[in-house]
């Protein structure tokens, strides 16, 4: 019989030997993933049928052998589930970002994306769907460094727990990072996974606070979609549109760290770029401007254009004129107009259905016109002339600028719609001269768009993910929704941190805006990313700034780290850099969020101390990773850092028009830190957060 002492070294060794096993397994998959690599370099497309095939095919290629470059900084799996049917036999699944087979076509790594990992995301004890072991592995630098098991069926109670994350998964999402945003694939959660595979032809919403990895979870969709549905897809392009030019440099890695590299990234500047913005406005002008009464003023204004016709249509063609009276060419463009199609198009097909009628009085003259008669008709300068004459040729410019210019004109589009003083706030105080002139808005953007759909259909793509959806005005969300009409959305935002006076109230009527009446509201509030401490503190303001929306709850067993510093307002930048040079000591990225109209001066405070840094601001930062970056607070929003440091929370809130959104402003960059929050201020903080905050939060976490 073993000793104890005999048993227990054993027991230990175990764990090394099993560790060494899997290591040696992933060995194996880099040689078979090389060899699906070279066997791709071999082939050799100039041997296709012909030129095109050659080139289709060489296409292919190429990105085949994108898709199999091994990345040595990480492995080529994660996690491993031991499955164990009722009926057929046992086996074993390794889990990875990408498909890895051997020589007889057997899968070594299964694609995170494949049916078969969805038990690896969703099997518990209360629903093992035959998993009888799920394993998770820790990485550094492209090594194995541990393994942590889960029996689903050993017998124990099946309970469910707590939802705290193990060990090595909470040490993947708490591991520090410098740069891009990560993929996630090993750490999706089960509520998480279900948002992930929904269909291609479901439209979700996803209510998401601070930390829960919406927008993870939206891009994952985005490449679970194209994996499941590539054909479709391909064809039909999938576009991601986020709130900033910074936000989509932070997301930009996720995808083609997933192997996806043909989906499309825009802001919603850059999605609706129909001329130079060149003029600012009050929030007030730009709130009505976003409206969506808008769209019907917008609807009358290009229809009204249709001039009614009064003298018939003359077509001289040889010796002979032929007439179309004006009441059939009213009954054409009434049914023209009555058909749903858009200006521009009907207007295409006026000169076809005229010549038509032309035809038709020949005809009964007794000659016998063909196809080309009709068409040579439809071309001629009479019919040109007349189809001008009645229904004018019309420009996105041109309509809106006639309606901010001209009283009586937006009179007319404004149906009961608009009263006066929306008509009179809508007007220019100094119409320009041309449309050329024009000093268009950020918020004219949105409804030159409005009416270039009403001339011509903007294309649907197959799927769009719309992050910080809560921000867009309605007429914004309309021409998102125009890019999916004819697909599905995935829609990412938290209404507690919309921050634009016309921020949405609701998420049905958001959706309803995008077209999407018929779609799924899925919820998430487990804080997986920012610490209970952080969360706690920025849930404060809450019941004033989104009165009964319910707080995000953090599941990390590590509370994170909250410390307040009040100084003197001569003190401040100095005390700015002693809280990030030590938070800068340990490992992990640093955001330093300060009041937009401050980010010059800490920047320059930081220079002058050595500190290395970049900057985030609103359209651009450069093209280097700094672990230290200083970040505007209007930009802020959907980054994370380990570590930040948010200077003067009050100047940040009464930068913004109103209360409610300075509060939300606020709230956002209170959850920007995955482990630990400094705050600096001279001026007080905002009531809201508490009277006493300063000596309490010191006292919860050991700080003065």
């Amino acid at each position: 019989m073993r000793s104890p002492d005999r048993l227990d070294t054993e027991l230990a060794r175990e764990p090394a030997r099993e560790l060494a096993r899997e290591q040696a397994y992933l060995e194996d998959a880099r040689d078979q993933l090389t060899r699906m690599r070279e066997l791709a370099e071999s082939l050799d497309a100039s041997k296709a049928s012909d030129a095109v095939s050659g080139e289709v095919l060489g296409w292919v290629l190429a990105r085949r052998i994108a898709s199999l470059q091994d990345d040595p900084r990480t492995t080529l799996f994660f996690g491993r589930i031991d499955v164990e049917p009722e009926e057929g036999p046992a086996e074993q699944f390794h889990i990875g970002r990408r498909h890895v087979s051997d020589e007889a076509g057997d899968p070594v790594v299964v694609d995170w994306r494949a049916p078969i990992s969805t038990a690896f995301y969703r099997a518990s004890r209360l629903e093992p769907m035959d998993v009888v072991l799920r394993r998770r592995f820790g990485v550094d630098r492209g090594h194995l460094t541990a393994l942590e098991d889960e029996h689903l069926r050993d017998g124990a109670p099946a309970e469910e727990g707590d939802g705290s994350p193990g060990s090595i998964l909470a040490a993947e999402i708490e591991r520090p990072r410098t740069g891009p945003m990560r993929d996630i694939v090993s750490t999706i959660q089960p509520e998480q996974d279900e948002i992930v595979r929904s269909d291609v032809a479901v439209s979700v919403c996803v209510q998401g606070a601070p930390g829960t990895g919406k927008t993870a979870v939206g891009l994952h969709r985005a490449a679970w979609l194209l994996y499941s549905f590539r054909e479709r897809l391909d064809r039909s392009g999938v576009l991601v549109v986020g709130p900033n030019r910074a936000f989509l440099d932070h997301i930009g890695a996720v995808l083609p760290s997933l192997g996806e590299v043909r989906v499309g990234h825009a802001t919603i500047e850059t999605l609706l770029d129909h001329g130079r913005v060149r003029a600012d406005e009050p929030a007030a002008v730009a709130t009505l401007k976003g409206d969506a009464r808008l769209a019907a003023v917008l609807r009358r204004a290009v229809w009204s254009s249709l001039v009614r016709p009064s003298e018939a249509l003359v077509v001289p063609r040889g010796v002979r004129k032929w007439r179309v009276p004006a009441y059939e060419v009213a009954d054409i463009m009434d049914e023209l107009a009555a058909r749903g199609v858009r200006y521009s198009a009907a207007r295409d097909l006026l000169p076809q259905r005229l010549a038509h009628h032309v035809l038709l009085e020949m005809e009964r003259a007794g000659d016998a016109p063909d196809d080309r008669v009709q068409d040579a008709v439809a071309k001629s300068p009479a019919v040109k002339k007349y189809v001008s004459s009645v229904w004018p040729a019309l420009d996105p410019a041109g309509v809106l600028h006639r309606l901010w210019s001209d009283a009586d004109a937006l009179r007319a589009a404004a149906g009961d719609d608009l009263d006066d003083d929306e008509q009179a706030t809508l007007l220019w105080d100094r119409p320009a001269r041309t449309k050329g002139a024009a000093r268009w808005s950020r918020a004219d953007m949105a409804l030159l768009d409005e009416v270039d759909d009403l001339l011509r259909r903007v294309p649907s793509l197959g799927h769009v993910v719309l992050d910080e959806a809560q921000d867009l005005s309605p007429m914004q969300l309309r021409a998102v929704g125009r890019r999916c009409s004819t697909g599905s959305v995935t829609v990412l935002g938290d209404i507690a941190q919309g921050t634009t006076p016309w921020a949405t109230a609701s998420w049905d009527e958001a959706m309803r805006h995008l077209g999407k009446d018929d779609h799924d509201l899925v919820v998430l509030d487990r804080g997986f990313r920012v610490p209970a401490v952080v969360i706690e503190y920025a849930a404060r303001l809450l019941p004033v700034m989104a009165p009964g929306l319910g707080a995000p709850v953090s599941v990390r067993d590590n509370p994170g780290r909250l410390d307040i510093r009040r100084v003197d307002a001569a003190d401040r930048d100095l005390e700015v850099v002693r809280a990030v040079v030590g938070t800068a000591a340990a490992p992990g990225s640093v955001g330093v969020i300060a009041p937009d109209a401050d980010v010059e001066r800490v920047s320059t405070a930081l220079a002058a101390a050595g500190v290395a840094h970049g900057r985030l601001d609103r359209d651009h930062g450069d093209d280097e990773d700094h672990q230290v970056e200083v970040v505007p607070a209007s930009v802020a929003k959907g980054l994370e850092f380990d570590r930040t440091v948010v200077v003067e929370p009050a100047a940040i809130a009464a930068a913004e028009p109103d209360e409610r959104t300075g509060l939300r402003r606020l709230y956002v960059v209170l959850t920007r830190a995955v482990s630990e929050l400094t705050i600096v201020h001279a001026e007080p903080l905002p009531e809201v957060l508490g009277a006493d905050v300063d000596t309490e939060v010191a006292a919860q976490v050991g700080t003065a």
